[in-house]
């Protein structure tokens, strides 16, 4: 295991990591910063093809700089013009043509000839929190981080569109899309669409770091990976009073608790419960005084499917069941159901595809299960146009603790990056060369 040398800041000049490397030398022992790399030997050398780990040798030391300037710059969702400058100007200095999206924040990028097309999506955003982990590369922006790991995503994609750029000529053509507001609802990927990411787009394939799978493996699944996830904001009207005659008026604190009781407990009832549906409020205000009745209240949560078809459905149940619930209180309301993301539903074939792609890249054993997740995930968007499939990255390390996604002290085991980058390379070139397998 070596310690790999690390620049903490990039220079102006993005176009830093030309052919054959110019980055930190991953044979260079320096003083530990807490973050092992492994050689080039390990997590899929000499699997094929020789190409590729050649690239690696070459530039893991580019990769793993790359990685830490966007972690030490976060930028938040649809703020992120540094960190799609950076993208681009390293694509163009390898001869690559990045397109700008219409709102100045993300990028798509076409590798290659042909009618056959695969897509690659990484996302760009960070989270508005501060971060809590003491690395020397830490966030260097007051209230913003990655604590979700869209910096790895981000360098995985650039570096695996780089290496497919200097490798051999492609047996069609890889579209890389760098995406940016996933953390916000509706999310980017309608940005991406809109600016015609997916045109003539075949297959569509994307990852994500999970903590709870150790590193050097993926997690696959066929199907619902993600849930639905929509917000709920509930708004409340009464004429308010004296709590001592409530009669008088409509209660709407009572009114509020109905809802805040009654909605999950009657969606149990009317949504089937393998759907994996759930309601849960996380935030709601209403007055101050202890013997008023206020004349405004609040309410908002979340709602979350598994269920492609049950979230379609949900909008005017929903609705329905809200006005059930408050007719008898007398109180005036307002619900807003702001549509979020639909789940991530994996595609057969295209997980076949997946499995095979990371069998190739790491050797069986480094295909792993993994549970249908209840939080959402805006590459469903992309699904709903293009078949495709949807892994999740191991970036534990195996020993410490299990830091959680959008937790202050998140942080990953830097080898993934280079497992990363394995797996969306063969991905990419199984994707292309595919042959549909008999039953």
């Amino acid at each position: 295991m070596t310690v790999l040398e690390s620049r903490p800041d990039m220079p102006a000049d993005p176009g830093r990591g030309q052919r054959g490397g110019r980055g930190a030398d991953p044979a260079v022992l320096i003083t530990p910063t807490g973050v092992s790399m492994p050689s080039v030997d390990d997590l899929g050398a000499g699997r094929g093809p020789a190409w590729l780990d050649d690239w690696l040798a070459a530039n893991t030391g580019d990769v793993l700089a790359w990685f830490r300037h966007i972690h030490a710059h976060p930028e938040l969702s649809r703020r992120e013009f540094a960190t799609t400058e950076l993208v681009a100007g390293l694509l163009k200095s390898y001869g690559l043509d990045p397109e700008i999206l219409p709102g100045g924040t993300g990028l798509i990028c076409d590798i290659g000839e042909g009618e056959r097309c695969v897509a690659l999506r990484a996302d760009l955003d960070a989270l508005p929190m501060t971060e809590d982990t003491g690395l020397p590369y830490a966030s260097t922006a007051p209230g913003a981080a990655h604590t979700c790991g869209h910096d790895a995503h981000t360098a995985i994609l650039l570096a695996t569109g780089i290496a497919l750029a200097s490798g051999p000529p492609l047996p069609g053509r890889i579209r890389l899309i760098f995406q940016p507001a996933e953390e916000v609802m509706p999310g980017g990927a309608l940005e991406v669409i809109d600016a015609g990411g997916l045109d003539s787009v075949d297959r569509i394939f994307g990852l994500h770091c999970d903590p709870r799978v150790e590193v050097g493996r993926v997690g696959t699944r066929v199907g619902a990976i993600t849930s639905a996830t929509d917000l709920l904001e509930l708004r409340l009207t009464s004429p308010g009073g004296h709590t001592s005659r409530p009669h008088l008026t409509a209660d709407l604190v009572h009114a509020l608790g109905s809802v805040i009781t009654g909605l999950p407990a009657l969606l149990s009832r009317r949504v089937d419960p393998r759907s994996g549906t759930v309601l849960v409020w996380g935030a709601v205000h209403a007055g101050e005084a202890p013997n008023a009745v206020p004349q405004e209240g609040v309410l908002r949560g979340t709602l979350r499917t598994g269920d492609h078809d049950v979230w379609i459905g949900l909008e005017p149940l929903v609705s329905g069941l809200v006005q059930a619930l408050l007719a008898p209180t007398g109180v005036g309301f307002e619900l807003q159901h702001r549509r979020g993301v639909p789940p991530v539903i994996n595609e057969r074939e295209s997980t076949q595809m997946l499995r095979s792609a990371i069998g190739t890249a790491l050797g069986e054993d480094a295909l792993a299960g993994t549970k249908q997740s209840s939080g959402g995930e805006d590459f469903g968007w992309y699904m709903e146009h293009v078949p495709g499939s949807f892994m999740r990255l191991g970036v534990w390390d195996g020993e410490g603790p299990m830091r959680d996604l959008h937790q202050p002290t998140f942080q990953l085991d830097e080898r993934a990056l280079l497992t990363g980058i394995r797996v969306m390379t063969h991905t990419a070139m199984t994707a292309l060369t595919w042959t549909p397998q008999a039953d």
